[in-house]
């Protein structure tokens, strides 16, 4: 009798462990509780670049495809099933072209994507019908919704720098004179009033970008470095033009090549940002069309985790100690490089590993940094490089493209996470620190007080699942059912069985996990 009965205990334990095994579950519970009340930045929304590509694509590529990719990246419509078209994108980034690609092989930029076509022509004309590619990407963007425009230049058109090139001389001085830069300020607002009549105005002009770089000719592309004052002569001249011509844009700066570059750096002329263009001593931050936030981009700054963490606690400590009103927005990344963990950005990689690497990095950069908008580098790639959404075949005219698993896992955050949404605090039942969890489950959480949307993004980066119970702390709010839309391997932002409050889900391993639920005043 005793042994058949330590027979079947011993069956039952066998099976037990195979169950858990096959379906990898962590034992524990997290309990994840959500604060309402305790309100943190408000989210302006998530962003793509047009860079290089869609120069092509948007103008020669076959309109059945230019459209396929630009539901993939801005549609805010669901299928017959209930899952997402496309990842919502809600910011788009056009590239202002500096010329290069006018002078061809003259220009010194061998990459033809990496070239771009300006609207002032070589007789110190206007032609508007320069940009076409990127023009019809930011109609398609407007079409679906995209309000949020920004027009970011890395160099001043060729006829206005020192050198006559869309690059600098390897130095780090502007590769524009003073001389220029009222010349330089005209010529963006003359682009910021061909939008506003178009029908799809930029809300933001952009002059410089990544002026700690001293972008030469071995950079390959348009780029030009600044000292801190030549970009207070240029966002000075700029104020002026658009106080002049009574525009409704502002100037986004400084576009910071890396986010510790705000607070601390080697080169006092480029660096410490934050305190130079709004601290106590800046002769600028009081100008009208200078938008209150720094600008930053997060390359060179995510590995490993707890340096990930610690520069992005300084540079929110730095900014509401120079002005708490300041809003940080982390305007442009990719997978640049040697970035720890076996990552790197050299070989295209369309599965879920990049997804999951980038999704730490928003995750940490929205909840550490308190970044208030978070914008990807390309939409849309040719390159064998971590740097696309979507992947398009290296030809001008036509090709295969292909969906990234990373544009799905950016669409966790940017399709549901909608412009307007206030981030809020989340308890853990584990009472982990924002290093200690990096390596398992990453939760934020999100509120949109107008649409009445309760939004959490879940990260499981652990081989893992997970149980997960999700309560809400304030009772003024009544949330009905929750509704899981998950990214892993087999799985893009595919919706799931809805479920109640308080009740628990299985987040799979390596997956990233978004839930929604409405809410009504109690």
């Amino acid at each position: 009798m005793f042994r058949y009965l330590a027979f079947f205990v011993l069956l039952f334990s066998f099976c037990l462990n195979l169950y858990k095994n096959n379906n990898e579950l962590n034992e524990e519970t997290l309990i994840l509780t959500i604060q309402l009340n305790n309100r943190q930045q408000i989210i302006h929304g998530f962003g793509a670049s047009d860079a290089w590509s869609t120069q092509f694509v948007g103008k020669n590529w076959p309109l059945e495809k230019r459209q396929e990719m630009a539901d993939l990246l801005f549609s805010s419509e669901m299928d017959a099933n209930g899952n997402p078209r496309g990842i919502g994108l809600s910011i788009w980034r056009f590239n202002i072209g500096g010329g290069s690609a006018e002078q061809g092989v003259e220009s010194g930029i061998e990459d033809q994507w990496r070239r771009g076509e300006s609207f002032l022509t070589a007789d110190n004309t206007y032609d508007w019908n320069m940009q076409k590619g990127q023009q019809w990407f930011m109609d398609a963007a407007h079409a679906r919704g995209v309000e949020t425009f920004i027009g970011f230049a890395n160099s001043p058109p060729v006829l206005l720098t020192r050198n006559g090139k869309a690059f600098g001389d390897g130095s780090a001085q502007a590769n524009i004179a003073p001389a220029n830069y009222d010349t330089y300020a005209d010529y963006l607002v003359r682009i910021v009033q061909y939008f506003d009549k178009k029908g799809t105005p930029l809300t933001f002009v952009s002059p410089v970008n990544e002026p700690q770089w001293n972008w030469s000719k071995s950079n390959g592309q348009e780029g030009s470095p600044y000292q801190n004052e030549e970009l207070v002569g240029i966002v000075t001249a700029l104020d002026s033009k658009i106080r002049e011509y009574d525009l409704d844009i502002q100037i986004e700066i400084p576009e910071t090549a890396q986010i510790n570059f705000l607070y601390t750096g080697d080169d006092p002329g480029r660096n410490n940002q934050t305190e130079y263009f709004f601290g106590s001593g800046s002769s600028v931050k009081n100008l009208p069309s200078l938008a209150r936030k720094m600008a930053a981009h997060s390359y060179f700054t995510t590995y490993p985790v707890k340096e990930m963490v610690n520069h992005r606690q300084q540079l929110w400590d730095n900014i509401i100690r120079t002005d708490p009103e300041l809003e940080y927005w982390m305007t442009e990344f990719c997978v640049l490089g040697d970035v720890g963990e076996g990552m790197r950005g050299n070989g295209r990689d369309l599965g879920i590993d990049p997804a999951l690497y980038v999704a730490r990095v928003m995750h940490y950069d929205l909840t550490v940094a308190n970044a208030s908008s978070w914008q990807w580098w390309l939409g849309i790639s040719p390159y064998d490089y971590k740097d696309g959404l979507i992947y398009i075949d290296n030809d001008f005219y036509d090709g295969e493209f292909y969906v990234s698993k990373l544009l799905w896992g950016i669409g966790n955050f940017s399709r549901f996470i909608r412009p307007g949404a206030v981030r809020v605090e989340v308890d853990r039942s584990d009472q982990l620190t924002a290093v200690e969890y990096a390596d398992g489950i990453m939760a934020s959480a999100y509120f949109h007080e107008e649409d009445k949307d309760f939004i959490v993004v879940i990260i499981n980066y652990d081989q893992q699942s997970r149980e997960i119970e999700v309560n809400v702390e304030e009772r003024e709010y009544l949330i009905s059912n929750l509704t899981p839309y998950i990214t892993h391997v087999d799985a893009n932002l595919e919706k799931q069985k809805s479920f109640a409050p308080g009740g628990r889900v299985l987040i799979p391993a390596r997956s990233i996990v978004t839930i929604t639920g409405s809410s009504s005043d109690d």
